[in-house]
């Protein structure tokens, strides 16, 4: 891996403030709008950009094993003692490509990603949705958070409009399934006008075969 993953900027600087922010919103709150599609446990779960662990930890809880995907050494590292879960498997791999992600092979019934595409650019986030899409297993889901508004100082963001997700989503057998916009959840954001929007995709099962 590259000491410098693309879109990481300010966030090991701002470590201490980040989990301070994130873990005060319980994952149940800050994913309300789907906990309806959430696999039933025991489900294989992808948590890519998992950040200060609260999500995966609390998918962990629901009973599900969790691989959490987290580039930037200072969240994940601090992560990983935080939330200490036999459930959670922690791997340093990063968006576009996932490549120790693609050497495992892995798929999963759910794979998630949380303020995450809005760091990539345009030509990152073409060559990163069939990446994304190719950990999804056949009848799993894809549940993504694209973050609208103003950039803070030091970070690298880039407004995502949503049907640019939506549209080669569906060339990649994801069927949308949620598209949700609503105000942050986090004072200060929502105080600077930053808007969030869900997006869920089931991906297609595999065709029987004639012979089944």
């Amino acid at each position: 891996m590259p000491a410098h993953v693309s879109g990481t900027e300010g966030y090991a600087a701002e470590a201490d403030s980040l989990f301070v922010r994130y873990e005060s919103i319980p994952s149940e709150q800050a994913h309300s709008a789907v906990l309806h599609l959430l696999p039933k446990p025991p489900a294989q779960v992808l948590d890519i950009g998992a950040g200060t662990g609260r999500d995966a930890a609390w998918l962990a809880s629901l009973g599900h094993r969790v691989v959490a995907v987290e580039p930037t050494a200072a969240l994940r590292l601090r992560a990983m003692q935080l939330h200490v879960s036999p459930a959670i498997t922690w791997i340093d791999d990063s968006l576009p490509d996932l490549a120790a992600l693609a050497a495992r092979e892995e798929q999963f019934d759910l794979v998630m990603l949380t303020a995450v595409l809005m760091h990539l650019d345009d030509a990152q986030r073409r060559r990163a949705l069939p990446n994304i899409a190719a950990r999804v297993a056949p009848g799993g889901m894809l549940i993504m958070t694209l973050r609208h508004g103003p950039v803070p100082p030091g970070r690298r963001m880039f407004e995502v409009d949503a049907q640019t997700i939506i549209g080669p989503a569906r060339q990649l057998a994801l069927t949308l399934e949620l598209n949700r916009h609503g105000a942050s959840l986090g004072a200060e954001n929502r105080a600077a006008g930053v808007t969030w929007t869900t997006l869920a995709f089931a991906k297609r099962p595999r065709e029987a075969s004639s012979t089944d």
